[in-house]
């Protein structure tokens, strides 16, 4: 069986950096996809598709090094479902991307911790190491 999902769209805000309590870093952004198409009428029709997106080890690191809103990225990992009870007692669901690679597509020069930097960022990691149980949150 597979369950691999790969995107290609633009950061809605800034990644949110956490860790686990052994210390992994892990960051949680917004990924937005655009399809446009015509109507019946012949009008254009764009819909945005919102995806959650889960990174670990290097590859956080990384995203929140690197990533800001607005920046085009490359993502591939796998989709998760994973639940909770909220304060209320209530179950709740969400499914995210867990990503395994990343690339960042926008020109040489545009990251978080140097704008006008010259050197390449690093724009790909395959993190093999994604923990599947005990994420804490």
């Amino acid at each position: 069986m597979v369950n691999k999902a790969t995107l290609i769209g633009r950061l809605g805000k800034d990644p949110e950096v956490r860790y686990t309590p052994d210390g992994t870093m892990i960051t949680n952004f917004n990924l937005a996809t655009d399809e446009q198409w015509k109507d019946k009428n012949g009008e254009k029709v764009q819909k945005t598709e919102w995806h959650r997106i889960v990174t670990f080890g290097k590859l956080a690191e990384i995203c929140g090094n690197y990533l800001v809103k607005g920046k085009l990225i490359f993502i591939e990992g796998r989709i998760q479902t994973r639940s909770w009870e909220d304060k209320d007692g209530v179950k709740r669901f969400t499914t995210e991307i867990v990503a395994s690679n990343m690339q960042m597509l926008d020109s040489k020069g545009q990251n978080k911790t140097d704008e006008s930097s010259s050197e390449a960022a690093p724009v790909s990691l395959n993190n093999g190491n994604v923990p599947v149980d005990d994420v804490p949150f």
